[in-house]
């Protein structure tokens, strides 16, 4: 018997991966249970019972003992869901009433943050390069050039303002 999914698409940013998770957790309240991530924002859900699972997320840049890491969660009973890029989802249903957490303390939880910090600024360079590359004003591409590069200005300025935000995200968390 094929259970029946649905695919739902859905933007959240990284600063604000408790919303999403809290999302994930409401969909599973409503019988929709997270069975993979597609693309950006893309979410498979396959229907089920309604559950109380908490879903988490964690951001690891450097996955060279991805399998012990990912054993980890599983040995502390999380369901590693899957990933998207580098942030990667888990799942663990609720006992009693105590709230599973990958992150027990702010500071730990503050670290996150500061991993996909760290991935950001690293990429600001190279954004940095294709919006001030000047182009050979007259030459056969100039025009298409001139709108990329005007586009590539508009999500520089974006970038920057997501680098603001995660970073406010830490400074709430390192003060709490």
């Amino acid at each position: 018997m094929n259970k029946k999914t649905i695919q739902k698409t859905k933007w959240f940013w990284a600063w604000n991966d408790d919303k999403e998770e809290a999302w994930l957790g409401q969909m599973a309240s409503e019988g929709w249970h997270l069975v993979s991530l597609r693309l950006p924002g893309n979410y498979l859900f396959e229907e089920g019972s309604p559950r109380q699972d908490v879903y988490r997320m964690d951001y690891i840049s450097n996955p060279k003992d991805y399998q012990d890491y990912l054993q980890l969660f599983k040995d502390a009973g999380w369901e590693h869901i899957g990933r998207m890029g580098s942030w990667q989802y888990f799942r663990k249903s609720v006992q009693g009433n105590q709230v599973p957490e990958i992150y027990t303390d702010n500071t730990s939880k503050a670290q996150k943050y500061q991993r996909v910090l760290v991935t950001l600024v690293i990429l600001l360079p190279i954004l940095t390069v294709f919006v001030t590359r000047p182009a050979v004003e007259g030459g056969p591409w100039y025009d298409l050039h001139s709108i990329i590069k005007t586009l590539l200005s508009l999500f520089l300025i974006f970038y920057v303002y997501a680098l603001v935000r995660i970073f406010n995200r830490i400074l709430q968390l390192t003060k709490k």
